[in-house]
């Protein structure tokens, strides 16, 4: 007798649907539009990539476009960045935390000084301990070497490893120095350096060199006192009354949020006698490309400056001062020259060691460029460092 066959087994349950993880939300806290479109466009589409939803709160002006362009959502708040009543700063905080509540932040990425104050104090009312506070430099709070400079920077080191900072919070800086100003060890895993906002070396390719002479100099930045721009202009005086043919282009407008802007009567007097004074341009490649040397003579108080990176990535020979930020990118001697800050002779002297042997911009404008390919200098080697500080924040 044959065995009835086996009744067929039904199939077991489907398991029940997984729901998707909720997409994590970043938000960058920036006291200008144009500042996060000129220097963090890379970073927001990075984020983007990465499967992050993005968003942008500053004070709105000409760049929304540019910044919506990456896939990131801009939200309008109004705040001078630079009053310094510590009531507006208050009533900003608390503006920010209620938009940082509404967007349910996941990290908030606080931007530059006055965005790490305010947005690290919204953070704090909202109750959002993932923080990244990316300092961009200690502008005049770090130039100045007197006791006023010495207690805003003990006031501001108790702030933000103080009130301001979580367990985690993640500290983002360009050069070494600004981290010891804040009483952080560079090493300390709770610190990145990075290298600026890196730069695109396509965008910033090399060019072949301007035929000589005379030196061409060109000095690309917003048009502060804290620049170094008068110690351009006076070290090129002195050169071309030495006989050293040499031309000094000034590129930028003054920032009229900045109480170190030179007025724009003092730009134009400077003009004449090999100097000239162009205003903004968008074509910075296109300038450099015009140039033999990328100078930036700065009092302190730097980052580390994207002047000097842009100059570098189209292989420009770099001339530069003796301050953080500045020292951190251009090694004496091998991508440009170093001089002390605000000495017009010790600059006048640099522009004729170029003047005089052609050979030699174009030796340091090479390995300039060379530092940026591979001295964690791009836009994509920063973007990677900082993306990882993101996936640590949010992991499980």
């Amino acid at each position: 007798m044959t065995a009835a066959p086996d009744a067929p087994t039904a199939p077991p349950p489907a398991p029940p649907p997984v729901p998707p993880l909720p997409m994590r939300r970043l938000v960058y806290v920036v006291s200008e539009d144009w500042f996060f479109a000129s220097h963090f466009l890379g970073l927001a589409r990075a984020a983007v990539a990465m499967g992050l939803s993005v968003a942008v709160v500053t004070r709105v002006r000409d760049h929304r476009a540019a910044i919506e362009a990456t896939g990131a959502r801009v939200v309008p708040l109004e705040a001078e960045r630079s009053s310094l009543n510590p009531m507006a700063a208050g009533y900003a905080a608390g503006q920010l935390a209620a938009i940082l509540k509404g967007l349910r932040a996941d990290i908030v990425h606080c931007i530059a000084l006055r965005g790490i104050l305010v947005g690290g104090t919204a953070a704090a009312m909202a109750g959002i301990p993932a923080r990244v506070y990316a300092l961009t430099g200690l502008g005049l709070i770090g130039a100045r070497q007197d006791a006023a400079g010495r207690l805003a920077r003990t006031g501001l080191r108790h702030l933000i490893r103080g009130p301001l900072a979580s367990r985690r919070t993640r500290f983002l800086l360009e050069n070494p120095d600004d981290a010891r100003a804040l009483g952080l060890d560079p090493a300390d895993t709770a610190v990145t350096i990075v290298g600026g906002a890196g730069v695109d070396p396509a965008a910033f390719a090399p060019a072949p060199l301007p035929g000589e002479p005379p030196l061409r100099v060109a000095l690309v930045a917003r048009m502060l006192w804290s620049k170094g721009i008068d110690t351009a202009v006076e070290a090129v005086r002195l050169a071309r009354g030495r006989g050293v043919p040499v031309t000094l282009s000034l590129y930028g407008a003054p920032d009229p949020s900045n109480r170190r802007a030179i007025p724009e009567e003092t730009l134009r007097g400077w003009s004449g006698d090999g100097i000239a004074w162009h205003g903004p341009t968008r074509a910075v490649a296109a300038v450099h490309a015009d140039h033999h040397v990328a100078c930036l003579p700065s009092r302190g108080g730097e980052g580390l400056p994207r002047a000097l990176l842009e100059g570098a990535a189209c292989g420009r020979a770099l001339l530069t001062t003796n301050v953080p930020g500045c020292r951190d990118l251009v090694r004496d001697g091998i991508e440009g020259l170093v001089v002390p800050p605000d000495d017009p002779e010790a600059l006048a002297r640099a522009l004729a060691r170029f003047a005089a042997d052609p050979g030699l911009a174009a030796a340091m404008g090479e390995a300039a460029r060379a530092r940026i390919l591979a001295g964690g200098f791009t836009e994509a080697a920063v973007a990677e460092a900082v993306c990882g500080l993101y996936r640590e924040l949010l992991a499980p």
